[in-house]
């Protein structure tokens, strides 16, 4: 069997950032999977999953809100490994495209107070599964130290 071309990056030499994992025609439009990297993989500890669940309900939230970019928007969900989310948009986009979106979603998760969006029985599968404190504070830290900060090598996959 093949190996799927998210298996071929060397995560070995990845850092943090925003990476297009890939770009699918769908019909007459396209839709591209972003890797929104926020730890380095096999080098920093992952993100926990209360955090990333916490996340995921404010993430979706905002990006489902947002007037630009919420006919775009697909979906927002962790990563199996634990080291970031993937983001999917709808359109033939590049990693620079998202940069600014992602820069407000994370501000509105770290600065977020309040009841988490559908973090109740009658909404969530494990409503009880989520850290605000945490989501707030990875990311204040993606947003201060990878975002407000990008270079190529955070919008390209290395080679």
């Amino acid at each position: 069997m093949e190996k799927i071309a998210s298996f071929t990056i060397d995560h070995l030499k990845m850092v943090r950032g925003i990476f297009l994992s890939r770009r699918d025609e769908v019909g007459n439009d396209y839709v591209s999977t972003f890797d929104v990297r926020m730890k380095e993989p096999n080098r920093e500890a992952v993100l926990d999953v209360p955090t990333l669940h916490a996340m995921e309900h404010l993430a979706a939230t905002f990006l489902r809100n947002d007037p630009q970019w919420s006919d775009k928007t697909i979906y927002f969900g962790p990563m199996g490994c634990r080291t970031g989310n993937y983001v999917l948009f709808k359109g033939k986009l590049e990693s620079k495209d998202i940069v600014e979106i992602m820069k407000g979603m994370f501000s509105f998760i770290a600065e977020y107070e309040g009841d988490i969006p559908g973090a109740s029985p009658k909404d969530c599968g494990n409503y009880l599964s989520m850290d605000l404190p945490m989501a707030k504070i990875e990311s204040k830290k993606y947003l201060e130290e990878v975002l407000n900060n990008m270079k190529e090598e955070n919008l390209n996959y290395p080679q």
